[in-house]
């Protein structure tokens, strides 16, 4: 879009979850924050997580209850169109990544722990499926009772090709390779303290990956030896004045210039704000704000503003960032939109 104007999509929970949603719906924002709903881009089941064709007017959208992944390809300024037919995924799919090199996808299913490699043609159509090995629990006795499930929850591309994955379920951070024509293979592993319960993943421009935490609520630092394995730094409280009954840990994101990370939890609807020190290894809560809504469940930063997609109260909220203290300031402005679940930039 132009004359100031950014468009973003939004992924949402529809009436397959009992949900408000209709779709991947689209909004503007204009250089003042102010945000305009554009409608509804296409119809879908429950679309709550999305990602863009580094180089195609393309864009991936897994449907959570359906179990399925589907390409939709850009028509007009705000409308999107089937990109052939959805490809079976797991169960709970809630996550889905695209290579920077327009490759293949990632898809990660909180249901059943699959972490699954979508090969994609020219176009970037979907032309194959491969599911990378199980999990296996660290943290678990051989009992069977204490056996807890796997529970796959986003991917992250590393520059040097590789992927990592998390699992909410086993307090893991695994690494892969990518093989051609096989799909992931495992590389190594991180294992986070149980219970913890590793969740989305950002990644500083030095290298280290910051890992909230949906269960402990908290940021793990990953950083990145010399030989290329991920080592736990530290874990970092998200909020100086710590968890709240019910909270659970959302989405984090970082400022351009990697000096502050933000962390959505739910449950007491706050924004907690980290400063990033000591090339992305050092983490202090520093601050926190209402998110503006309900069940802050995805945030988006971009160019000094925060974008905050409350599920609960059904509306996207818009705050300016302090460029100096990285903090939120507003709500400057609000949309109504049914569940939004994902907030993605168009390309």
């Amino acid at each position: 879009m132009d004359n100031g104007q950014t468009l973003i999509w939004v992924g949402s929970y529809t009436a397959d979850r009992n949900a408000k949603g209709e779709g991947i719906a689209a909004l503007s924002a204009d250089d003042h924050g102010r945000l305009t709903s554009l409608g509804l881009a296409v119809a879908a089941d429950s679309p709550s997580f999305l990602a863009s064709h580094p180089t195609l007017p393309v864009l991936y959208a897994i449907a959570e209850e359906a179990q399925t992944v589907r390409a939709y390809r850009r028509t007009g300024d705000a409308g999107l169109e089937p990109l052939g037919e959805p490809w079976p995924a797991g169960e709970a799919t809630c996550h889905v990544a695209t290579d920077p090199h327009g490759r293949f996808i990632v898809a990660t299913c909180w249901g059943d722990g699959q972490v699954i490699l979508y090969e994609l043609d020219h176009d970037g159509a979907i032309t194959s499926r491969t599911s990378a090995a199980a999990a296996v629990d660290p943290h678990t006795a051989t009992s069977l009772q204490e056996q807890r499930p796997s529970r796959a929850h986003s991917s992250l591309m590393l520059p040097d090709g590789r992927v990592m994955t998390t699992d909410l379920g086993h307090d893991l951070v695994r690494v892969w390779r990518v093989v051609p024509g096989e799909g992931l293979q495992l590389d190594h592993q991180v294992i986070l303290p149980k219970g913890s319960g590793p969740r989305h993943m950002a990644r500083h421009h030095s290298g280290t990956v910051l890992v909230d935490t949906e269960y402990s609520v908290e940021v793990a630092v990953l950083r990145m030896e010399p030989d290329g394995t991920y080592e736990l730094a530290t874990m970092v409280p998200a909020s100086a004045t710590g968890a709240k009954d019910g909270d659970a840990g959302a989405e984090i994101a970082l400022s351009p210039d990697g000096r502050f990370a933000y962390v959505g939890v739910r449950g007491s609807n706050r924004i907690c704000v980290l400063k990033v020190s000591n090339g992305g290894t050092e983490l202090e809560p520093v601050a926190e704000v209402p998110c503006g809504g309900e069940w802050p469940r995805h945030h988006l930063v971009r160019e000094g503003w925060l974008y905050v997609a409350n599920e609960g109260s059904d509306d996207v909220v818009s705050f300016t960032l302090d460029p100096a203290t990285g903090l939120p300031d507003g709500p400057v402005s609000r949309v109504e939109m049914g569940s939004p679940s994902m907030l993605l930039p168009a390309s």
